[in-house]
């Protein structure tokens, strides 16, 4: 097997009763060496990601200049996934390995529509193997699972046992929708609490989702419940192929707006607008209420997102209803594709 870190081993050995349950006593010796070692070989293929973007790149305004998080190995080649926020508009990127190996990498892939990213190192990884992709179909709520974190400059790394409280559909407030998030508690309790790419293994160390969200209710029954948002591996298979070609899906060519919006009570309300974005040009502000896309009622951000991107072109002329104040406008405005509005790095 792979040899763990010394702090690492006692940690997963220990982890076993969590695996385990009630069933730990009775768990045979050789079954346990299987969970360890499954674990050790997927630890052994997470790396940490730093990635520093020019001043002047879209996304610094939210996102920053330095970013730092989590990848893993999915392919033989070095391929590395992680989520794609952190890899945005970058042109710097670097790796940290398992043995404290710094290894400059490129962008391969961008993907808006699921979140992802892909990255690939410019020098090999000796001793790495890649992970094996599971599928999280028939994950159960209360199943316990496993969060790991690559190393950086000031720590090695960790990993956090959890448990699946939730599988559903999940709307960001970016503009962005998935039909199936993953959904854990406790919360990843990494140094420096980074959940970002972060890879969520289960018991036979196959990779079941990418870390995205801290959040405050992983039951999504209006209760205090921290946990982490996970995008599931799932989504990644039908598209691998078309990232690794095209750095990008074709379902990530959509109208954009360049809102921020959240919603509660039947109403969309707009928290933040983008500078020079469509919404931005057209007028809209934050504390403007979406009442109406294209003359149909919307009154979640899943039925908004999907009437805007509910026609061909990406760069389509969008007709919202809006609540301004006191007074109700029909504002036109002619959405673009949100992938032309950022910097591609070169290699892509």
């Amino acid at each position: 097997m792979l040899t763990l870190s010394r702090w690492l081993y006692p940690l997963v050995s220990a982890s076993l009763l969590w695996f385990t349950g009630s069933h730990a006593a009775s768990l045979q010796p050789d079954a346990a060496q299987v969970i360890i070692n499954a674990l050790a070989k997927a630890n052994a293929a997470v790396v940490g990601i730093q990635v520093t973007v020019d001043e002047d790149a879209v996304s610094a305004e939210t996102l920053g200049q330095q970013r730092s998080g989590s990848g893993v190995v999915i392919a033989p080649d070095g391929l590395i996934l992680t989520i794609g926020y952190l890899m945005l508009e970058a042109e710097h990127i670097q790796i940290i390995t398992q043995d404290n190996k710094t290894l400059p990498a490129r962008a391969v892939a961008y993907d808006l529509a699921t979140g992802f990213g892909l990255l690939r190192p410019l020098l090999p990884l000796p001793g790495v193997s890649a992970v094996t992709l599971g599928h999280s179909r028939e994950l159960q709520p209360g199943e316990p699972l496993v969060a790991m974190t690559g190393p950086q400059d000031d720590n090695d790394g960790d990993i956090s046992m959890t448990r699946l409280i939730s599988k559903r559909a999940f709307s960001g407030s970016w503009e962005y929708h998935i039909e199936t998030a993953l959904f854990t508690s406790p919360p990843i309790q990494a140094s420096g609490g980074n959940h970002s790419g972060a890879p969520l293994f289960n018991q036979k160390g196959e990779l079941l989702g990418i870390g995205s969200l801290l959040v405050a209710d992983a039951s999504g029954e209006n209760r205090l419940l921290p946990g982490n948002m996970f995008v599931p591996v799932d989504l990644l298979r039908p598209i691998l192929a078309e990232l690794q070609h095209s750095g990008t899906s074709r379902q990530s060519h959509r109208p954009w707006l360049g809102v921020a919006s959240n919603d509660q009570g039947g109403r969309i309300e707009i928290l933040r607008v983008s500078r020079d974005s469509p919404a931005a040009l057209a007028g809209l502000e934050a504390g403007d209420v979406v009442l109406a896309v294209d003359g149909t009622t919307v009154a979640t951000l899943e039925a908004f997102y999907k009437k805007l991107w509910d026609r061909a072109a990406p760069d389509a002329e969008i007709r919202l209803t809006v609540l301004q104040g006191a007074a109700v406008k029909t504002i036109v405005l002619r959405a673009q594709d949100r992938l032309l509005t950022l910097k591609k790095p070169s290699s892509i």
